[in-house]
């Protein structure tokens, strides 16, 4: 079951696309060059945003989406029923959209260079402390820490941090690099001399045993026996802020109970009980023919092959595919080995 509860309301932001200032978002005109906030203007939640104490605030914040007013456009509270401007009916006017979930805020930087007149401002600052010009936001990582006790955040997924991805792109790009000079590309030749050829065949006997399987995740098959489950529960919650419609958003927690289920049970399974091998020097691997009890059977039977080379460097041992590939090798032989930079045997001419 769903559980939502509200932690608080903060005050947004919004930026005037007149002259690029960033107003609180109360604040129905720009502060600084005084246009109207437009209907198509969305808010933003700023770094460092705390949740908002005072009653004129929270009453603002729960009132509900404002409304642009039909006539002149501009901004009125949700109570409104006539425009603050030019008195038009408001019942004419479009309301603010609501209940979108903002974005995680970006950190603002310690500093910031006002672009007018160059002067050094702290990062917080929306205007410079020298020419009042306005200082527009800097998109910066968010943090990987949850934020201090009375501030506010969302949870929606952070953007990626491409600097950090390429790094690692270009680890692995080197190491897929290293691991192909290593062991793909041949790095010398060597005259070897064939001193071996041998085989060895397994045939494996099963027959029907139980097996017993602990917290298995999910139901158990339907051959299943000796069957216990168990239930267990874990509540996973959201924090969201919500956009109001009226320059502030509540911060609300979402929560629900994920309940998976773990069993135990028996089930009946062939197993291997005994292998019997076979092995040979020459090109004719033969295969055990055992006696079945009732109540066996016989598995995948499977056959290794392997040429033992004498060469300067060493002994080497090479694992044909197949049997037609093992049957070209005859003691005496002699063949040139491709080596990689371990010595081992790439391939075979």
């Amino acid at each position: 079951m769903a559980r939502k509860r509200t932690l608080g309301y903060v005050q947004l932001e919004w930026t005037c696309p007149n002259c690029n200032s960033r107003n609180p978002g109360g604040i129905k005109t720009c502060q600084n060059c005084g246009a109207p906030q437009p209907e198509n203007v969305q808010f933003e939640q700023p770094a460092g945003s705390k949740f908002v104490s005072d009653e004129e605030s929270l009453g603002a914040a729960r009132s509900g989406p404002d409304i642009h007013c039909g006539f002149c456009g501009t901004r009125n509270p949700a109570t409104a029923t006539v425009c603050s401007q030019c008195g038009g009916d408001l019942k004419e006017g479009m309301r603010r959209q609501a209940g979108r979930v903002l974005a995680t805020p970006r950190l603002e930087p310690a500093s910031i260079i006002c672009k007018n007149c160059g002067t050094e401002n702290p990062g917080l600052n929306k205007a410079c402390s020298n020419c009042s010009a306005p200082l527009p936001g800097v998109n910066t990582a968010p943090p990987p820490a949850a934020p201090p006790s009375g501030s506010a955040s969302s949870t929606t997924r952070k953007n990626p941090n491409w600097l950090m991805i390429g790094g690692i792109a270009g680890a692995l790009l080197v190491c897929c690099l290293a691991i192909f000079f290593i062991f793909v590309l041949p790095t010398s030749s060597v005259q070897a001399t064939v001193t071996d050829i041998y085989w060895q065949t397994s045939v494996p006997v099963e027959e029907v045993q139980s097996v017993d399987y602990n917290n298995e995740r999910g139901s158990p098959p339907s051959d299943a026996y000796n069957v216990s489950c168990d239930s267990q529960s874990e509540e996973v919650c959201e924090q969201k802020t919500i956009d109001k419609g009226n320059g502030y958003a509540e911060v609300v927690e979402d929560c629900h109970t994920e309940t998976e289920q773990y069993c135990d049970y028996t089930r009946d399974e062939w197993k291997t009980v005994q292998t019997y091998t076979l092995n040979g020097h020459d090109w004719s691997p033969l295969y055990e023919q055992p006696d079945l009890a009732s109540g066996q059977r016989l598995g995948g039977e499977s056959v290794t092959y392997t040429v033992t080379f004498d060469t300067e460097k060493g002994e080497k041992q090479y694992h044909p595919d197949d049997q037609g590939e093992y049957q070209l090798y005859d003691i005496g032989q002699v063949w040139t080995l491709k080596l990689n930079a371990l010595g081992s045997i790439i391939s075979i001419e």
